[in-house]
């Protein structure tokens, strides 16, 4: 349950084509975050960063620790620079802490993030993040190493980019209205944003609100962000109906959830390559609704893209535009297919 408390409501130029009152609620969630009380949900989140916060060196700590409340749960990223200040982004605002990474320190501290298992992280390092308990994402800069043409490892880290996965129950709720249709079918939802811009936060609350209604969700969790799995248990709120498979290629995750889970509709994260198109057209031909997210600012990005197909053929009937302006998680525009 989300309630708003002595919210101050502001509404925003927003195209749609239907009416404007489907997207007030979804709005105002995400336009007032330090007005919605979240009951265990956020709680549950919040914990698995103060985690993340207990890696970092004692004086890191106690200047986080002393962040007044409100700032301290609008975090969204800490981004950590060797020999620099490290910047916090909360509310739209940038915080600089004051001290420095020094030395070993910022290997120390990703040491510290992987819990010093690095043979578990070896594939995702190769690729310039991990994904650690919670669903945060830790991206990663430094010397790559490359073999063959590939990057294998990348090491002398030199920053770290913690991006905090959120849980803000009831979103997706003016949304979900249009992915079900008065006879129970359901609409496959395209959503598009450049990053950081809420996608999968929506993504995960779309799962959480279908399945509460009654539908069986797959959850093809590649870069096991959505539901933040942590020893077979989700870190986040789900109804009974969620299968997830976690750390799975999202083309081959959703034909295996179609042979095997007969899921209604399956969700994923960002899609871009020929194989997720291919796997999208398959779950179209089973009668299998797909809500998946892509990069991109308008339909000039997406006719630019590999997925690009996938909108002729009509796979998907909404297509939702979120930007972060005013804030984080703004409808820009809604297109029904």
């Amino acid at each position: 349950m989300t309630v708003l408390k002595n919210s101050t409501v502001f509404l925003f130029p927003c195209r749609y084509s239907g009416s404007f009152h489907l997207i007030f609620n979804f709005f105002i969630i995400f336009a007032c975050p330090k007005n919605i009380d979240i009951e265990k949900g956020q709680g549950k989140a919040m914990n698995h960063f103060e985690k993340v916060f207990q890696c970092f060196p004692p004086s890191i700590q106690s200047q986080i620790n002393n962040m007044d409340r409100y700032t301290r749960e609008a975090i969204e990223e800490v981004r950590v620079y060797k020999g620099k200040e490290i910047q916090v982004f909360a509310a739209g605002k940038r915080l600089s802490l004051s001290g420095k990474i020094e030395g070993n320190d910022i290997s120390n501290l990703l040491n510290n993030l992987m819990k010093f298992s690095y043979y578990a992280y070896e594939d995702d390092l190769a690729k310039g993040f991990i994904t650690i308990d919670g669903g945060h994402r830790v991206g990663i800069c430094g010397k790559a190493v490359v073999e063959k043409g590939r990057v294998t490892l990348i090491r002398e880290v030199s920053s770290l980019n913690i991006r905090y996965s959120k849980e803000v129950i009831g979103c997706s709720d003016s949304l979900t209205h249009l992915l079900i249709n008065s006879d129970r079918s359901l609409n496959s939802m395209l959503i598009v944003s450049p990053p950081g811009c809420g996608k999968t936060t929506l993504l995960r609350d779309i799962g959480r609100n279908i399945s509460m209604k009654g539908y069986k969700v797959g959850i093809c969790d590649e870069r096991s962000e959505i539901a933040g799995m942590y020893n077979g248990c989700s870190s986040y709120h789900f109804g009974t109906m969620v299968d997830v498979l976690d750390g799975c290629p999202k083309a081959e995750g959703m034909l295996m959830m179609i042979r095997a889970m007969s899921p209604q509709v399956i969700i994923t994260d960002e899609i871009g390559k020929k194989e997720d198109v291919a796997a999208i057209k398959a779950c179209a031909n089973s009668g299998v609704r797909v809500i998946t997210s892509v990069h991109g600012s308008d339909v000039n990005d997406l006719k630019n893209s590999e997925i690009y197909e996938t909108i002729e053929r009509k796979d998907f009937q909404i297509i939702v535009f979120l930007t972060d302006k005013p804030t984080v998680g703004t409808v820009r525009e809604v297109l029904r297919g």
